[in-house]
């Protein structure tokens, strides 16, 4: 018989322990009853799940502090960008300012009027009047040309011409300073007259479109006139006007003096039709009334008159 080694003895003998454990151990999970093992299951499966939930969770902290961290990263980035450009920006505008008159009625326009009418009073004698009115400004400053012809039938014309500066002094109304040329062929004396003008132009209330001037001439000549008007549409193109011109000698010395008071009054109603805004034909009923001029000794003294007046006329706007 041989002698085994004390070592090697034991050796087998762990082996063998061990062996006996696994087996014991495989015989007492058979013989556990199933809730147990169910019960064992479960707790790892609960314990995989919170440890799968703790992984997942980090997961996401860590994505949204990326995402926070690159929004602020993008929002310094913006930031950035947006200081550089207000820079470069008010530099530029240090370097070329920048004019927004044209934008706020700083732009420089002109429109000019051509009004001609031919009437006829009762006794059938005719009458030709020709007003031309040009303007050229801004809205706050406007130079106005006023041009004014008017011949009675086989009598010499009567002609005047006026420049007056236009200032805005409010949302309707400019203040108007300048002066008239006028030329009376009637006289023989002082056939040229030169006045000073001051006035208003704009639109009175209910939009009547309104010229006030006061006239200062030579030999204590003052006067004053007013003209005003208001259109009606009766369609986009059919329109009704009524107007109202007149003039109040204040004063007047001269050799072919008028008298003083309510000089003359005009007023009517005019007819159009707008072809387009620049051809517009009219036809014009009118009341006229003319107090007459003063004796002098250049003139005999002549009474009042009244009339009435009606015809056709064509109005251009260019």
């Amino acid at each position: 018989m041989r002698i085994i080694k004390p070592c090697t003895y034991t050796v087998l003998s762990l082996a063998l322990a061990s062996v006996t454990q696994m087996t014991m151990a495989q015989d007492a999970h058979h013989s556990m009853p199933m809730s147990a093992q169910h019960e064992s299951h479960s707790s790892l499966d609960s314990s995989h799940q919170v440890m799968q939930t703790r992984i997942e969770s980090n997961k996401m902290e860590h994505t949204a502090e990326h995402a926070e961290h690159a929004e602020h990263a993008e929002h310094a980035e913006h930031a950035e960008h947006a200081n550089a450009s207000f820079i470069a920006s008010r530099a530029d505008s240090a370097q070329h300012p920048v004019d927004h008159k044209r934008e706020h009625g700083g732009q420089i326009y002109q429109a000019t009027e051509i009004d001609s009418r031919w009437l006829n009073n009762a006794d059938g004698r005719g009458r030709l009047k020709t007003e031309i009115e040009s303007r050229i400004g801004t809205d706050e400053n406007k130079l106005f040309i006023k041009l004014h012809a008017d011949k009675a039938e086989s009598q010499d014309a009567d002609y005047a011409a006026q420049l007056m500066y236009s200032r805005m002094i409010s949302d309707f109304w400019d203040a108007q300073i300048g002066a008239r040329y006028r030329v009376d062929e009637h006289q023989v004396t002082d056939k040229e007259q030169l006045d000073a003008a001051v006035g208003l132009h704009g639109l009175a209330p209910y939009f009547f479109e309104t010229d006030a001037y006061l006239y200062l001439g030579t030999d204590k000549q003052v006067s004053f006139s007013l003209e005003t008007e208001r259109d009606f549409l009766l369609t986009q193109k059919l329109i009704l006007k009524p107007y109202l011109n007149l003039d109040v000698v204040l004063s007047d010395d001269s050799a072919y003096a008028q008298k003083t008071g309510l000089s003359s009054v005009w007023l009517g109603l005019e007819t159009r039709y707008e072809i387009n805004k620049k051809l517009m034909p009219f036809i014009d009923v009118a009341y006229s009334y003319e107090k007459g001029n003063q004796h002098t000794a250049w003139q005999a003294e002549t009474g009042s008159e009244k009339q009435w007046w009606y015809g056709a006329g064509l109005r251009l706007k260019f």
